[in-house]
């Protein structure tokens, strides 16, 4: 049974939805089922989402967020939900507009709110590979491997309107070379410094609007193969801009990722 009553919120990161709840003094208990999750998450049937994030006290930050897809399968990090999370802590006065800490299963970042659109640091991407070592289709220009915070394989496309990606997603999601799967993020180059690109996501086991790791370990290869410095514009499926910035050292850079993050609306679950 959903808690009747129970408040959530619906939120939006460039098209990457979840559902909050506020769990920092009542435990999300039968919320954290799977089946729960699925049914809440169901676009058809339920509330309609990517995932649920659960909003927790924290010793280390101002917040800790617990991220769970929407089969119920729990992810280190995902950079629109956090982005969401920051946006969602200046409202409940978690956080003020200044610099500000974000607990997640892939360690504490900084976040903070600039202008109007929240931004945070993530850790530098680990296993980066500039050839995934994978045979590319017809279309496909380079594949490259890279963790940030979760794993994705990189595909760089002539064009990524024309790739099938839940067809070839699905395929490489679970590709035995991967130890535990990957996200498959297909991109295209627009101009220097702005790219578009897809993502099929491993948890949803389908294309998203937006995915802001993916965004993330989109523009660490990008300027691993030597195509892109400085602010990455990337131009997700929803239409909206998530920003890149990189800094520090070359071979290990800091992402820093700044995107939308709406308040879709508030609610109240109701017993099914």
């Amino acid at each position: 049974m959903i808690p009747f009553g129970r408040e959530f919120y619906k939120m939006s990161g460039s098209g990457n939805d979840f559902v909050f709840v506020d769990t920092r003094t009542e435990p999300a208990g039968l919320l954290a089922q799977p089946d729960v999750i699925g049914a809440i998450c169901s676009r058809g049937t339920g509330i309609g989402a990517d995932g649920i994030v659960f909003l927790e006290r924290s010793e280390r930050a101002a917040i800790r967020l617990l991220y769970l897809n929407a089969d119920g399968s729990r992810a280190d990090l995902c950079g629109n939900a956090t982005l969401c999370t920051a946006r969602l802590a200046l409202e409940l006065g978690i956080a003020g507009p200044g610099e500000f800490s974000i607990e997640t299963d892939s360690g504490v970042l900084a976040a903070r709110i600039v202008g109007q659109r929240p931004e945070i640091d993530l850790k530098p991407a680990t296993e980066v590979r500039s050839d995934a070592g994978l045979a590319l289709e017809r279309g496909e220009q380079r594949m490259g491997f890279a963790r940030a915070g979760v794993p994705h394989l990189v595909i760089l496309v002539d064009d990524v309107d024309a790739v099938d990606v839940m067809g070839r997603g699905r395929l490489l999601r679970r590709h035995p070379s991967l130890r535990d799967g990957a996200n498959v993020d297909f991109v295209q180059s627009v101009k220097r410094g702005s790219f578009r690109y897809r993502t099929y996501e491993r948890g949803v086991e389908a294309e998203t609007l937006a995915c802001g790791t993916g965004a993330v370990a989109t523009a660490v290869l990008l300027a691993a193969w030597g195509m892109a410095s400085g602010p990455v514009s990337m131009v997700t499926r929803s239409g909206r801009e998530l920003r890149v910035r990189l800094s520090g050292p070359e071979g290990a850079p800091t992402p820093s990722l700044s995107g939308e993050a709406q308040i879709v609306y508030r609610g109240q679950f109701v017993e099914r």
